[in-house]
């Protein structure tokens, strides 16, 4: 699945249509709970409208027994992630992507940057196993 993001109201799409996304394949895998990216979705693509100029691009896809949430855009800076401050008000969306998430990647494209966090299927799998599966 991929949408661009060129607005407010593009985020709220591409919120939905990845909702929708991994609704339906939380189906076709016949998974009892809910597939993770929502969050990762939320606050990659978020991030991108905030400080690149430009469209950004949202792809979802299935990769090593998890969720692909990559997010490309315009930027020529590499993003980073400030040391953990609790006591820091906002600015922890990166902290929290990186925390659900089981690899996270920042590469340099031609043009712009692709952001990558691959987050397990569900909370409690690294994958499909019979115990998640209905019956």
């Amino acid at each position: 699945m991929f949408a661009v993001v060129e607005s407010g109201e593009h985020i709220a799409r591409a919120r939905a249509l990845a909702r929708s996304f991994l609704t339906e394949l939380q189906a076709r895998c016949g998974l009892r709970e809910q597939v993770r990216g929502s969050v990762e979705v939320s606050e990659l693509v978020t991030n991108a409208r905030r400080h690149a100029p430009g469209p950004c691009l949202l792809t979802l896809a299935r990769r090593h027994g998890g969720i692909a949430v990559a997010v490309w855009d315009g930027g020529s800076s590499l993003t980073t992630i400030g040391p953990r401050d609790p006591s820091r008000i906002g600015r922890h969306g990166l902290e929290v992507v990186t925390a659900l998430s089981r690899s996270f990647e920042i590469h340099r494209e031609t043009t712009g940057k692709r952001i990558t966090a691959v987050v397990p299927l569900t909370d409690h799998s690294d994958g499909i196993s019979a115990a998640h599966r209905t019956t």
